[in-house]
């Protein structure tokens, strides 16, 4: 019955009329107004891969390595040169992520206000000057404070610059977008690990010497790139110089046409939307997920080099942060590919089941194997499970909300539960624990295993749920309802559809 009215209610619209402020793009059924052009589409989203993509990938990447060139750093006598002691490492990592959790939905909805062009810039700014800085610092006390300052400015990159690419993109080329920046976590990996082994064979710079001048060269190259993106970076479609009118009307009609009950793709903020992003099944689902990849994914940040150390404990330090470089290539391979494969299935779920079990194969090597070579190969098969999660997982709860509010909302959520990971993570690999480390490997299977299930039960919930929400009476939910209650429905809209 609802199908074949909804059969006699729809109309086409030009792409123009379906871009227009205050106008809806799809009827009450969910159904699109407005037919694209696919010729004028992959036009189009070409141009935008080429405009957008590149610049926030670059940010992103010296973000990761201003976050992760301690790892660097501490095998290149930063423990010795500060005095550190016991756990004083471990309690460094933390207090980043201390600020890096606690400013991070906060960080989002700042995004949405201010506009992803001036806020990612600043935010860039910000972090670089933080990482210039601590190579300066000789306490304990001034490296805590530093880094809790790089959390506080750190924490809007990654929700920030997934919400932006979400003004831009379809809900199933998302995923691939948000990897093209994403991958710069394993690429940093890979190139920090070059670039401080290039840094390290400089006699010194000025009065800097090793560690430090990690920090120094790679805090400048930070703040040049964020200076330059004050002018480069594109705030949304509507303000694009490089977009025709036409081709305006076009970005915005087809992002608009996937959002059931909306009338603008930038609605005003309202607390009853952020809390439809925050509290949506979907979302707190996949961010237990994100925190429990996270503990990997961050883990591998901060210890992957002490690991290396603890594999070729007789080798020189400039060999052993080069043989951090290849697993994170290979990692970066599939941060690509699994999300390339979830654009073009527009399916996300299936993935999580599919990077799940290659983390719990590397940690199972790690537990059973003392052989070096067993254990540097295990590296290799833990990066190609866990560093898709990072696009997938944001993806996921982008496709999974209607409203511009609710999803900056719910991919904050997402990364905040993901930094959570990350916090415990600064605790898995313990001094005591060296060199097998059995706690750190067993805590990382125990959560590769825990997100296999969890991601199999999501999938199951929501195949269930949809199949209740088949049955309701679409004309009957939204009788008597004006068009700002029914935008403000969200997810719970009876026409809303889980997106697995």
């Amino acid at each position: 019955m609802a199908n074949d009215k909804a059969a006699e209610l729809y109309v086409e619209e030009t792409t123009h009329e379906a871009a227009e402020r205050g106008k809806a793009a799809t009827d009450q059924y969910g159904h699109a107004l407005v037919h694209i052009d696919p010729v004028a589409e992959r036009k189009l989203r070409m141009k935008i891969d080429l405009m957008v993509v590149p610049t926030v990938s670059l940010l992103y990447l010296f973000c990761f390595i201003d976050r992760a060139n301690i790892g660097n750093a501490n095998i290149a006598g930063f423990q010795k040169d500060l005095h550190l002691q016991g756990y004083d490492y471990n309690m460094i990592l933390s207090v980043f992520y201390i600020s890096y959790v606690l400013f991070e939905i906060p960080s989002n909805i700042l995004c949405k206000k201010m506009g992803p062009g001036l806020f990612i810039p600043t935010c860039t700014l910000l972090f670089g000057v933080c990482s210039f800085g601590t190579a300066f610092v000789h306490t304990r006390a001034q490296v805590c404070g530093v880094r809790f300052l790089l959390g506080i400015f750190e924490a809007g990159m990654m929700p920030g610059i997934a919400y932006y690419l979400s003004r831009w993109y379809r809900r199933s080329e998302l995923a691939f977008r948000l990897a093209l920046y994403i991958v710069m976590a394993p690429l940093a990996g890979a190139f920090g690990g070059l670039l401080a082994s290039g840094i390290l064979k400089l006699p010194h710079i000025g009065h800097l010497h090793t560690w430090r001048m990690i920090f120094l060269v790679e805090g400048i190259i930070t703040c040049g790139l964020a200076l330059i993106s004050f002018f480069t970076l594109t705030d949304r479609p509507a303000v694009a110089r490089w977009l025709s009118q036409e081709e305006k009307d076009l970005a915005i009609a087809r992002v608009k046409a996937e959002r059931v009950g909306t009338t603008e793709v930038l609605d005003k903020m309202d607390s009853k939307k952020i809390m439809r992003g925050i509290f949506n099944p979907v979302t707190l689902g996949t961010a237990c997920i994100f925190l429990l990849n996270n503990i990997t994914v961050q883990g591998l940040a901060f210890f992957l080099p002490r690991i290396i150390a603890t594999i070729y404990p007789k080798k020189a330090v400039i060999f052993q942060q080069l043989r951090t470089v290849p697993p994170y290539i290979v990692g970066g391979f599939f941060t690509i590919l699994f999300p390339f494969l979830s654009w073009k299935t527009d399916r996300r779920q299936i993935f999580f089941i599919i990077s799940a079990p290659l983390i719990m194969i590397g940690y199972i090597l790690f537990l059973a194997s003392t052989n070096p070579q067993v254990r540097y190969g295990a590296t290799f098969i833990i990066t190609s499970g866990a560093f898709s999660f990072g696009a997938l997982c944001n993806a996921q709860v982008s496709a999974n909300v209607v409203t511009d509010t609710a999803r900056a909302a719910a991919i904050g959520t997402n990364v905040m539960f993901g930094n959570l990971g990350g916090l415990v993570s600064t605790w898995a690999f313990l001094p005591f624990d060296a060199p097998n480390y059995h706690i750190g490997n067993g805590l990382n299977l125990a959560t590769s295993t825990t997100i296999l299930l969890l991601s199999t039960l999501l999938l199951l919930w929501m195949q269930w749920d949809n199949k209740k929400r088949d049955k309701k009476d679409i004309d009957a939910e939204l009788a008597g309802k004006n068009a700002a209650v029914v935008a403000d429905l969200d997810w719970k809209h009876p026409a809303f559809r889980w997106r697995p």
